[in-house]
């Protein structure tokens, strides 16, 4: 007699999971994308520890969205708001997906580039700035330069900033170091605004 077993369907490899908070434990799908790295389990783990005095009530932005992992995981964790930014229009899409998914309703989600928007935006400062750009190319020194210039940071806000393990960014004297760790090829960083 044979038996029809059903074996569990596999789990899509373009997914995240939100580690903790409201939403613990919840799947979000993320499609193929150059670039797009959503930050692992264990990286954000201990980001998010770091953070989690800062975190509640908190206003954040999440410059390179990408499959959300950081702005939603923020919020799920207590922030007030996350503005999340994605120039990808199939990201951009997904994003939408997961917020309605969640009904998060503190996430802005902004279809542009992060130096762009940054630039010319009349936004209130953030409390925790979210650094997470694709590692090729040099966005990550245009936000950094752009958000300097327009003091787009509140008093004491925290910057995470990932990056390659070899890659050195030219930071404002101002942005202190408060952790830094490294995780295989991933360099990230944790800096306070003086």
């Amino acid at each position: 007699m044979s038996r029809n077993v059903r074996k569990a369907a596999p789990r899509s490899r373009n997914q995240l999971r939100i580690i903790a908070g409201q939403w613990r434990g919840r799947r979000l799908p993320f499609p193929d994308a150059e670039g797009l790295r959503p930050t692992g389990d264990r990286i954000r783990e201990t980001l998010f520890n770091w953070l989690a005095p800062q975190l509640p009530s908190s206003r954040c932005l999440d410059a390179f969205a990408g499959s959300g992992a950081l702005g939603f995981e923020a919020l799920s964790r207590g922030a007030a708001e996350v503005v999340m930014i994605e120039s990808n229009p199939a990201v951009f899409r997904q994003l939408q997906a997961s917020r309605e998914l969640l009904g998060a309703t503190g996430a802005t989600l902004v279809k542009d580039s992060a130096p762009q928007w940054l630039a010319t935006a009349d936004c209130r400062p953030f409390d925790v700035v979210f650094l997470d750009p694709p590692f090729a190319g040099d966005l990550l020194q245009q936000v950094i330069e752009v958000i300097n210039q327009r003091s787009l940071l509140a008093p004491n806000a925290f910057i995470y900033i990932e990056t390659g393990a070899s890659a050195t960014p030219l930071l404002p004297a101002s942005w202190l170091p408060v952790r830094e760790k490294h995780s295989g090829d991933v360099c990230y960083r944790l800096l306070r605004c003086d």
